[in-house]
C-alpha cells in the first residue's frame, strides 16, 4: 500500500476538504470512496442530489466526505487552490460541467477529467481553461470498478504544477507493484488521454487475440468451454500470465444458473464498443503507423455486430465445415505459441504509436514508464510489461520492440506454430483476423524489400507522383503515355 495522502492539521482546522469528486456513477464514487479511505478529506457532488444523498447514506461513513447538494457548495467546501476531479461521460457533459464550474474557481484552481475523454478535447479544454487562469489535466484511469476502489493505474497528463498539487493523493490511490505506484505524471496537454487511449486500443487486440483463440479451441480443436476454462488456467502460470487470461478462465468456467450449461454459450456473439479502439486506429492512420493488430480487432467488432447480416450469409456463403483437427493437443500447444507471438506484436505496434505520437507532440513520452505503470491495476496488466519495461531500461529509445533480442528470439520460437494455426484456419474456414494479420505485419516488417516499388510505379503511371531509385539520388517520373522516357523531377 502506498503511503496515506493525509490531510495537515491547518486543514482539518479548516474543516476544507483536500479534493473533491463530481459525478458519483460507478466509477466516479469507487474512486471518491479510494481517496476517502487514504485518509484524504473529500468532498462530492452528483448533477442528480439524490445521488449525492444515496452515496452518502452508503459510504459516509467511510471517510471524511462531504457531500454537496449544489455545485457552489462542492467549491465552497474545498481548500484553495481547489483540486476537482470530473468523472463524467466523456463529450459534451465534460464540457458542462467546465462551463459550469468556472465562474465559481479562482485562478490557479485544478479542474481534473478522469473519464475516456478523447485526448485532442483535452487540448482544447487545457487551452480553455487556462484562458480563464485555471489548470486543467486529463488523466487516463484504467481498471474498471473495481481498481477505482482497490487501486488502478493513472496516467496524468497536464500541467506539471498542476500534477505536483495532486501527486500524492493519486500515488496514494494508485495500484502498487514492486512498491512502485502505477501512477506517473505522462507529459504536457493531452499525452495522459492520449495513452490511456492506446492502452485501451492495445486491450482491443488483446481480448480480439483471446476470443480467436477460443474460437479455434472450439470449433478447430473441437473442446467445450469447461475444457478450455482449464487450458486458459493453466497458460496463465506462463508467459501469458495476465488479468485477461486469468479472467478468461473465469468467464468460461462460468455456469449458467438457467440452462445449467456454460454462461458464455448463451452470451449473443456481439461485441460493443466505445470508441477508444476506433480513435486509436484513426490515430495510428494519420501517424502513417501500421496498427494492423488493434485496427482488425475494431473491425471484428463492427462484424460481430452484423447479427442478422452473419446469420442470413451462414446459409448463403459456402465454406469449409470447422471440425477438430489431427492432433488437438499439438494443436493447442500451436495456439499458445501463435497467441503469444500476435501479443508481441499488438504492444509492439502500439508502443511504435506511442513513440511517433510523443515526436509529432513534443511530449517527451518515458515509454519504459508506461510500460511500468501498466503492470498493475489496469486491464492489461500482464507479466508480458516486465519484459517491455526491461527492455527500454537496458536499450533506452526503441523504434519497435520486435528489435530487442528478448522479443525477436520469443517470436522467432513462435513463428512456425503461428504459421500453422494461420494455415490450418484458414483451411478450416474459422476467421482470425487479429493472428493473421499480426502474422502478415511481422512478415512485412522483417522484409529488407517488399512490393511497394510497383505501388510506387503504378502511382507515377496514373498521377505522375514520382519515385525514387535503388541506384540513384532524387525523385523522378517516367513519361508513360508519351515517349517514355525518365526524367528527374527535383532538379
Amino acid at each position: 500500500m502506498s503511503k496515506p495522502a493525509s490531510e495537515s492539521s491547518a486543514q482539518r482546522e479548516a474543516g476544507q476538504s483536500r479534493i473533491g469528486v463530481t459525478g458519483l456513477a460507478v466509477m466516479g464514487a469507487n474512486l471518491a470512496r479510494n481517496i476517502a479511505s487514504r485518509g484524504v478529506p473529500i468532498a462530492v457532488h452528483n448533477r442528480t442530489t439524490a445521488r449525492t444523498k444515496e452515496f452518502m447514506e452508503e459510504h459516509g461513513h467511510e471517510g471524511a466526505f462531504t457531500g454537496a447538494e449544489t455545485l457552489e457548495e462542492f467549491v465552497a467546501a474545498l481548500e484553495k487552490p481547489r483540486r476537482i476531479i470530473v468523472m463524467v461521460k466523456a463529450g459534451k457533459p465534460v464540457d458542462g460541467v467546465i462551463a459550469d464550474l468556472t465562474p465559481l474557481l479562482d485562478e490557479g484552481d485544478v479542474i481534473i477529467d478522469a473519464g475516456n475523454s478523447h485526448f485532442p478535447d483535452t487540448v482544447r479544454r487545457t487551452e480553455e481553461c487556462a484562458a480563464h487562469g485555471l489548470r486543467f489535466m486529463g488523466i487516463g484511469v484504467s481498471g474498471g470498478e473495481e481498481g477505482a476502489l482497490l487501486g488502478p493505474s493513472i496516467m496524468p497528463g497536464g500541467d506539471p504544477s498542476a500534477y505536483a498539487e495532486v501527486e500524492e493523493i493519486l500515488t496514494s490511490i494508485a495500484a502498487v507493484v514492486d512498491g512502485t505506484p502505477c501512477c506517473v505524471h505522462v507529459g504536457p496537454g493531452g499525452a495522459g488521454h492520449y495513452v490511456k487511449m492506446v492502452h485501451n486500443g492495445i486491450e482491443y487486440a488483446d481480448i480480439q487475440l483471446i476470443a480467436e483463440a477460443y474460437d479455434l479451441l472450439t470449433h478447430v480443436a473441437g473442446l467445450d468451454a469447461p475444457a478450455i476454462a482449464a487450458i486458459f488456467e493453466e497458460w496463465n502460470t506462463g508467459d501469458l500470465e495476465s488479468f485477461l487470461i486469468e479472467i478468461t478462465a473465469k468467464v468460461l468456467a462460468k455456469t449458467d444458473a438457467k440452462t445449467g450449461g456454460p454462461l458464455v454459450d448463451v452470451i449473443v456473439d456481439q461485441a460493443e464498443q466505445k470508441g477508444t479502439g476506433t480513435w486509436t486506429a484513426i490515430d495510428a492512420l494519420e501517424l502513417g503507423i501500421p496498427l494492423t493488430g488493434i485496427t482488425e480487432a475494431v473491425f471484428a467488432r463492427g462484424l460481430s455486430a452484423l447479427r442478422d447480416e452473419r446469420k442470413a450469409a451462414s446459409t448463403t456463403l459456402g465454406g469449409p465445415t470447422p471440425g477438430a483437427g489431427e492432433n488437438p493437443e499439438s494443436l493447442v500447444e500451436d495456439i499458445r505459441q501463435a497467441l503469444y507471438a500476435s501479443k508481441v506484436v499488438a504492444y509492439a505496434q502500439g508502443f511504435a504509436q506511442m513513440r511517433a505520437a510523443s515526436e509529432a507532440n513534443d511530449w517527451d513520452l518515458d515509454l519504459g514508464a508506461m510500460a511500468t505503470i501498466w503492470r498493475g491495476g489496469c486491464i492489461i496488466r500482464a507479466q508480458f510489461l516486465n519484459r517491455i519495461r526491461d527492455a527500454y531500461a537496458e536499450h533506452g529509445d526503441i523504434e519497435n520492440l520486435l528489435m530487442v533480442p528478448y522479443f525477436t528470439e520469443a517470436v522467432a520460437d513462435a513463428q512456425d506454430a503461428w504459421r500453422r494455426v494461420v494455415v490450418t484456419a484458414t483451411e478450416q474456414g474459422v476467421a482470425i483476423p487479429a493472428f493473421s494479420s499480426s502474422l502478415s505485419y511481422y512478415d512485412g516488417y522483417r522484409r529488407e524489400r517488399g512490393p511497394a516499388n510497383l505501388i510506387q510505379g503504378l502511382r507515377d503511371f496514373f498521377g505522375a507522383h514520382t519515385y525514387r531509385r535503388t541506384d540513384a539520388e532524387g525523385a523522378f517520373h517516367t513519361r508513360w503515355s508519351q515517349d517514355g522516357t525518365e526524367v528527374r523531377t527535383d532538379g
